[in-house]
């Protein structure tokens, strides 16, 4: 199998070295396997002949022009982390050039990956465009914004859909490389994952800070503070406008835009946070946390943290 680590200029250390070694990692252990599949053959490819990591290292890629086509490329982060930077990276031009790889290669049955702000380079080729996606939650408003195209669900780590693969934030590249290894190697990919202490973990929920999400809006971060000072008392879509001088339209509009939520399960994701918050910090039951916010009983709270945290709430099982 031929796999290319599509590498940009400023490409994120910790993600590209976690996609390589990972790999490095499976084409060792292969050969302790009995049905072992054979060895993935890695590149860096590069869109310049000198790339360096964001923060300085060389990179030895090898010039597209120089490569076969491949049977899978990964696009692995690149090391501008936060909106503004990110977008001025997207307007360089190896970008351009590298959307017209990706394209390219596509288009001849390579399957496609990309990892935390990398999903954005391959958003940008128009290639997941009715497509299910997944990126790094923080970026999750931007990406909506820039990409309505795409089925964006940011609380999932690792996103299959058709022939292309997206991941979310820093440490899914683990993910993504995992993801890749399972489907030609399921014991392969467990193997690996053994070794590197990987556990399988579905969601990035956990780790969502809602309200670094809701400064995204100016309407969705009037609704924030008006819903955490709510969440005992209830929710009411028409309060809820009404308190922050919009229409109910318009907050639910903008709330689908930014966060891809009704303003009713956000409300529902910040009583979750604050139960979490209340069970790791103190002793008080599920039951007594649920009157806290405004549930009647623990029942449906339970509910919600298995929901939404999923194993990521592992270390509170005991009292979910």
């Amino acid at each position: 199998m031929r796999l290319h680590l599509l590498v940009l200029d400023g490409v994120f250390d910790l993600g590209l070295a976690a996609l390589t070694d990972t790999l490095t990692t499976a084409n060792e252990l292969a050969a302790t396997l009995r049905d072992a599949p054979a060895p993935i053959e890695l590149t860096f490819v590069g869109m310049r002949r000198r790339v360096r990591t964001a923060q300085g290292l060389t990179v030895p890629v090898v010039p597209v022009a120089a490569v076969r086509r491949p049977d899978a490329v990964l696009v692995p982060a690149l090391g501008a982390k936060m909106p503004d930077a990110l977008a001025a990276r997207l307007e360089r031009p190896d970008v351009a050039d590298a959307i017209g790889v990706l394209q390219r290669w596509s288009r001849a049955g390579a399957t496609t990956g990309a990892a935390c702000t990398g999903t954005f380079v391959l958003a940008e080729s128009g290639l997941l465009d009715g497509q299910r996606a997944t990126t790094s939650w923080w970026l999750a408003p931007m990406f909506r914004q820039r990409y309505p195209q795409v089925a964006l669900d940011e609380s999932r780590m690792l996103v299959n859909s058709a022939g292309f693969t997206t991941a979310g934030a820093a440490m899914a590249h683990l993910d993504l490389a995992l993801g890749l290894l399972r489907g030609r190697s399921p014991a392969l990919a467990a193997l690996a994952a053994r070794y590197l202490l990987v556990e399988a973990r579905g969601s990035q929920a956990e780790f969502v800070i809602p309200d670094h999400l809701a400064h995204a809006d100016p309407v969705v971060e009037r609704f924030e503070g008006w819903a955490r000072h709510r969440l005992a008392k209830g929710f009411s879509l028409a309060d809820a406008a009404r308190s922050i001088g919009t229409s109910e339209r318009t907050l639910a509009r903008r709330m689908r835009a930014v966060l891809g939520k009704t303003p009713l399960s956000y409300f529902q994701d910040l009583r979750v946070e604050r139960a979490v918050h209340l069970l790791r910090t103190g002793s008080e039951s599920v039951d007594q946390i649920a009157a806290q916010i405004g549930y009647a009983d623990g029942v449906t709270l339970r509910t919600l943290l298995r929901r939404k945290l999923g194993r990521g709430v592992r270390e509170l099982r005991s009292r979910v």
